[in-house]
């Protein structure tokens, strides 16, 4: 086989090792955040809707609420933990139930993802994209904004 030809198969290879680490890893969070939506849904199953969500097994550091005005007008609160071992949740509400979002690694800002979502900070702004929707979709709430008062 010549050089060319060679390093051709070889970097075939390489490529195809890499997405299926990719796509490996990629699987791995989604399980994990579908278990923590899973966790979150029996937790609050059967409870009041304005009862706080708690995972007893999270030692919470600190709690915070914040109020988010979103382009479209929609309103809605957001809760962050910042954990003891320096995990981040937010607990928002999408589709008519509260999820629990886990913070995963971003280029900028803070990204959260639950099950299918992932709500994105940057400051005061935020975003919410389903990624059924495609790669490329419009978020689901854009423009979304804390409310200071």
């Amino acid at each position: 086989m010549n050089n060319a030809l060679s390093n051709a198969v070889t970097g075939t290879q390489r490529n195809t090792a890499r997405n299926t680490a990719r796509n490996t890893k990629r699987s791995a969070k989604r399980a994990a955040c579908a278990a923590l939506v899973a966790l979150a849904a029996c937790l609050t199953a059967g409870a009041a809707a304005a009862a706080p969500l708690a995972v007893s097994e999270i030692q919470t550091q600190t709690r915070h609420t914040f109020s988010y005005t979103c382009a479209d007008g929609k309103t809605f609160k957001v809760t962050y933990l910042n954990a003891k071992n320096g995990q981040s949740f937010a607990i928002l509400p999408v589709a008519g139930q509260s999820l629990l979002f886990v913070s995963t690694i971003a280029a900028s800002g803070v990204r959260y993802q639950a099950d299918r979502y992932t709500w994105w900070t940057k400051g005061p702004r935020a975003d919410l994209y389903d990624a059924t929707a495609g790669e490329n979709a419009a978020p689901v709430l854009a423009g979304c904004a804390t409310i200071m008062r």
